[in-house]
């Protein structure tokens, strides 16, 4: 299968250890974990779904030992709507970008438990295609060219570059990035336009 993630990255995943992919994918998944709860938060009914995805995104950090629980995680993720079959496909802009950013947090988890690089490539690959939806809807977007540079840094080791790309860090004119939050607001005001 081809991916959209770049080729240096795609050899670092496969060079390198299991706190690489660790990383990469922690990353990956905080940065679309914030269109999830955008996209979900008061959503009645959804209040544990929005939890597990919090609380195993905070535990993907933990880059030094596997996931734990990622059998039981992986269970109750599989089971939110945006992951389950639909005969008539997902043509809401909201559910396609809550099935990217749930898809990502799969990835995620089953990369942080066994390391694998072709299942962190797809994580990153969801990201990424997300990225390319949100760059094709909203005027001026740039998202799409941002992500795999994001990526990279993950990949280095730099803590300061993967802050910048955090939702959780200052806006930009606090001196942070705050990335996932402005992806987040770009793709819930696109749904809002759409719905």
């Amino acid at each position: 299968m081809g991916t959209l993630v770049e080729g240096a990255v795609s050899e670092a995943l496969r060079d390198g250890h299991d706190e690489v992919v660790r990383l990469y994918v922690a990353a990956c998944a905080e940065r679309m974990a914030a269109l999830f709860v955008s996209l979900r938060a008061g959503v009645p009914g959804r209040e544990a779904d929005l939890g597990l995805c919090a609380e195993s995104v905070r535990e993907l950090w933990h880059a030094d030992r596997p996931l734990a629980g990622v059998a039981e995680r992986v269970r109750l993720l599989e089971r939110f709507p945006e992951l389950q079959p639909n005969e008539e496909g997902i043509t809401d802009v909201a559910d396609t970008y809550a099935l990217f950013a749930a898809l990502c947090l799969r990835y995620a988890m089953l990369a942080h438990s066994s390391g694998n690089a072709d299942t962190a490539l797809s994580c990153g690959h969801a990201a990424l295609t997300a990225m390319g939806m949100l760059d094709q809807n909203v005027p001026g977007a740039r998202f799409l060219a941002e992500e795999p540079r994001l990526q990279s840094l993950s990949m280095c080791g730099d803590p300061s570059g993967l802050w910048d790309a955090s939702p959780s860090a200052p806006s930009a004119e606090q001196g942070g990035g705050a990335r996932g939050s402005r992806r987040a607001a770009q793709a819930t005001g696109r749904a809002a336009r759409v719905g």
